[in-house]
């Protein structure tokens, strides 16, 4: 989690970057925050939207992370070697990677951060923010002469951003959120200037372990054992109900726990197998549990029974209580038992 409120903005420099790279207008000097009015509105528009925005991420290089051109610039702006120099160096390498012809011109801003907490730790961050679309707004004023006037102006709002990206200076790997809302057809803002891969650390591992299970129990699990829908939701509710009630994830106690029969959880093992694989992804077999990724896969694990339009039934304990039959009429139900109605 990213929390803001003691963030200083240290350095601010705008340069104005083009594809075609003799047309780029880059500055020589930084802005100079002038009030806390003018840090409180650049935090709004540049750093409010990564609290929202909660997969981490980390640089990435094929052979050696020191030939990653943004972690190396980062890398020399965290140790304080000089700025707006620096700066340069990330219009360039942005500008050397933009050859898509649908890449646009844009407004780039870079500031240094200090104070920013993740998951309640402080640390120094970089912020590289282009904006390509501006809002249109109305400038309303009066004039000496005493008569009131508009003006329809377009410039940078609260709205979000185009493409931005926020590097936190943790422990290396360093910690990178991104932001891509453009249509453009190609991902060179991601793939290419920032190059990164899902970071390896709880919010990630338990994302993508929950999602794993989900798509065990619900896409392999009914076809491999006959199950029915409560069956289902019964093994939803106990994976969810794993992560609730521990602090740390271990792959053989959440197999035990939640499968408990050695069919199901040999069956699971050669699935968990098989989907790591096919999605190219690395989930540790022991990690600390992000209650805050729990909190919100919980929306996504559904314990609900729907039956046509008529009824949906909420299953959230002994799927023992309720069993599943057909009418001789062809007709289907479900019997429910229980002690207290309430």
């Amino acid at each position: 989690m990213i929390q803001i409120e003691d963030s200083v903005i240290r350095k601010i420099i705008y340069h104005r970057v083009t594809p075609e790279d003799k047309k780029s207008v880059l500055n020589d000097r930084l802005y100079d925050l002038t009030n806390d009015d003018e840090a409180d509105i650049l935090k709004k528009i540049f750093l409010k939207p990564f609290l929202s925005n909660i997969t981490p991420y980390e640089f990435n290089h094929e052979i050696d992370i020191e030939l990653n051109p943004l972690f190396r610039i980062s890398k020399d702006i965290f140790e304080d070697k000089e700025f707006i120099f620096q700066t340069r160096n990330i219009c360039q390498h942005l500008v050397t990677v933009s050859k898509h012809p649908n890449i646009k011109d844009g407004d780039l801003f870079i500031m240094k951060f200090d104070d920013i907490k993740l998951n309640g730790k402080l640390c120094n961050g970089l912020g590289i923010y282009k904006i390509e679309k501006k809002e249109s707004f109305i400038e309303t004023n009066v004039s000496m002469s005493g008569e009131a006037e508009l003006a329809f102006k377009k410039g940078i709002g609260s709205k979000r951003l185009d493409k931005a990206c926020l590097i936190l200076f943790t422990e290396e790997p360093y910690t990178v959120f991104i932001i891509d809302n453009t249509n453009a057809e190609t991902d060179y803002w991601q793939n290419e200037f920032i190059k990164v891969r899902l970071k390896n650390d709880s919010m990630n591992n338990t994302s993508q372990f929950l999602t794993l299970a989900k798509s065990f129990v619900t896409e392999h699990y009914p076809s491999d054992f006959e199950a029915t829908r409560t069956d289902q939701i019964e093994l939803l509710n106990r994976s969810v109900e794993f992560f609730k009630n521990h602090e740390r994830f271990d792959i053989k106690d959440f197999e035990q726990e939640v499968f408990q029969d050695n069919g199901v959880i040999q069956s699971f093992q050669s699935f968990d197998s098989k989907y790591r694989q096919e999605n190219d992804i690395e989930i540790s077999d022991n990690f600390a549990i992000s209650s805050q990724v729990v909190k919100k896969q919980m929306k996504v694990f559904k314990s609900v029974l729907k039956l046509d339009r008529n009824f949906h039934i909420y299953i959230h304990g002994d799927h023992e209580l309720i069993k599943q039959g057909v009418e001789n009429d062809g007709r289907k139900y479900y019997k429910i038992y229980f002690e207290t109605e309430s």
